[in-house]
């Protein structure tokens, strides 16, 4: 059994492949992150990749190195957000941002997801956010990659239910995590951050039981559930509130 994890040298990829090795699985990891990544492979006795994911060269480049190590598991995870209002960000960093976030997720998952279907097997883990769900003034494009993140992943998860497929596809939807995300997005989280080793394990579960949308922590799940009933321009001035709270 081996498993991909792309964004594995810290955070949520980390304890992911941590948790995925105690579980018996050979792993691959994935980063740009030299010195973290040697590290985290080392601890795990696992093959490592470096891959600057903001280059889609790259990323098929990382596909060919791997494909016919009979991947089961495919674990897209990397991503970062930038902190501000949408007319000051820096275009060349969100457009960064776009590129790891979405485009190569996009291209990882179709081109794991063909292999898996011809196998008839296999898991697909895409990282979403609470962010998925809603629209993130201050994180604008940030919120955009999640929303394309777990629309994507839903709109596959139909198409292989249809076709009966044993192909299974989820995307996580954490709220808070306390990572190194604040520091690269230029924020501070207001509220309780959970910690990353438990959302890596409930998201590992909840992946092998099929769960579609995966949204770790009883008060994210409550406050998803109620979001949906509050009209979109009030969502917007809550959300904007919340994250002008937050501290660069």
């Amino acid at each position: 059994m081996k498993a991909l994890v792309t964004g594995a040298s810290s955070g949520i990829g980390r304890d992911i492949a941590r948790y995925l090795k105690e579980k018996g699985y050979t792993l691959i990891l994935v980063s740009k992150t030299e010195s973290k990544l040697k590290k985290i492979s080392k601890e795990l006795d696992s093959k490592y990749i470096f891959c600057d994911l903001r280059n889609k060269e790259e990323v098929y480049s990382l596909y060919e190195k791997v494909k016919d190590e009979n991947i089961d598991i495919l674990v897209n995870n990397a991503g970062f957000g930038l902190f501000g209002e949408f007319y000051n960000t820096d275009l060349d960093r969100e457009l960064e941002m776009v590129c790891v976030n979405a485009v190569a997720p996009h291209i990882l998952t179709k081109l794991f997801l063909k292999d898996f279907m011809k196998r008839d097997s296999g898991y697909i883990l895409n990282v979403a956010s609470s962010a998925g769900f809603m629209a993130g003034p201050k994180l604008s494009t940030y919120y955009a990659t999640k929303n394309y993140i777990l629309k994507l992943t839903l709109a596959i998860y139909e198409e292989l239910r249809r076709k009966k497929s044993r192909v299974h596809i989820s995307a996580l939807c954490p709220g808070p995590v306390d990572t190194n995300f604040n520091n690269v997005a230029g924020c501070k989280f207001n509220t309780k951050s959970l910690k990353s080793d438990y959302v890596a394990k409930y998201a590992i579960d909840k992946m092998f039981k099929n769960k579609t949308i995966i949204i770790p922590g009883l008060y994210m799940k409550v406050s998803m559930f109620f979001q949906k009933f509050i009209p979109t321009k009030l969502l917007l001035k809550l959300t904007y509130k919340i994250q002008d709270k937050k501290t660069t």
